[in-house]
């Protein structure tokens, strides 16, 4: 975790100017994908939200301290105008810069973030490493926003969408691991998967078949795969899964994530989908 804290601290010296998230990323040796998707599942935030809400927190500090004009502060965080620099003010306080100097105002504060490496009773972690060659997921697909917490509403109103014929085509398709139904986050804009940002959604299974007429079909290249087991409530033991991964199975192994979709596999054990087994796989590669 002691890179991680660094990567902060990379972070802190930059929050007057655009942030370089693969420098950064090079401070804590890690890639910038790696980053961007680890700190969000740490966070609960993605990165670039945690950068925007630091540097109205330090940039409120110079307001309330009104030694300087408004644009000079907005010229010194970054900003091309004072109209840009009040509009991202007030995405974070509320209030704007001018207001934020009157007495009483009520500011935002977002804390500088440090990572611990924290003992939390368990023993050990179920994962094994498969290596993969190239298949496609077909299924049914949306546009929806990430959460590693809660139930994501999109997801589940395409879940509850899907019909028996849907279901039966999974089954009848799934001719390789993770066998049967699977859901699959694809994050094709490259936004790292943090928390918040849009991907695309899929419930389908993974196969080498041609997608049926009226189906979703997504290419997922060779990779090698570390695959995580859980059981328990759901979605919680998945949620708790996500952040074991980031905070402590990738800072004590010899991997990296890589750029690819996410691939679940739950087995419920109740009808009404309260507590499952599952399966999370994750694509990566070796650091040495």
């Amino acid at each position: 975790m002691e890179l991680w804290n660094r990567a902060m601290d990379a972070i802190e010296e930059h929050l007057d100017h655009e942030v370089p998230v693969r420098e950064v990323a090079s401070t804590a040796l890690t890639s910038e994908y790696q980053l961007r998707r680890v700190f969000s599942m740490l966070a609960g935030m993605p990165l670039s939200e945690y950068v925007r809400r630091r540097r109205m927190t330090v940039a409120a500090n110079a307001v309330r301290d009104g030694h300087e004009a408004v644009q000079d502060i907005a010229v010194r965080f970054g900003y091309a105008s004072a109209d840009a620099f009040s509009r991202a003010f007030r995405s974070v306080h509320g209030i704007g810069p001018e207001q934020a100097r009157r007495p009483g105002a009520v500011l935002r504060s977002q804390p500088r973030l440090s990572f611990h490496l924290t003992v939390e009773g368990r023993t050990d972690m179920r994962y094994r490493i498969v290596e993969k060659p190239a298949f496609r997921v077909v299924g049914r697909r949306i546009r929806s926003t990430i959460a590693y917490e809660g139930v994501n509403s999109d997801a589940d109103r395409l879940v509850r969408s899907l019909s028996d014929t849907d279901w039966q085509t999974f089954e009848d398709l799934s001719d390789q691991e993770p066998r049967g139904d699977i859901s699959v986050w694809d994050d094709a804009d490259g936004t790292g998967g943090a928390e918040g940002t849009e991907a695309d959604y899929y419930v389908g299974s993974a196969t080498n078949r041609p997608a049926p007429s009226g189906y979703d079909a997504l290419s997922v290249p060779a990779n090698s795969w570390a695959v995580f087991t859980a059981s328990g409530p759901f979605p919680r033991s998945l949620e708790s899964l996500w952040r074991a991964v980031g905070g402590e199975w990738l800072p004590a192994n010899p991997y990296e994530l890589v750029p690819a979709p996410s691939l679940v596999r739950a087995t419920y054990h109740d009808e009404h989908g309260e507590h499952a087994d599952i399966e999370l796989w994750l694509a990566v590669r070796p650091t040495t």
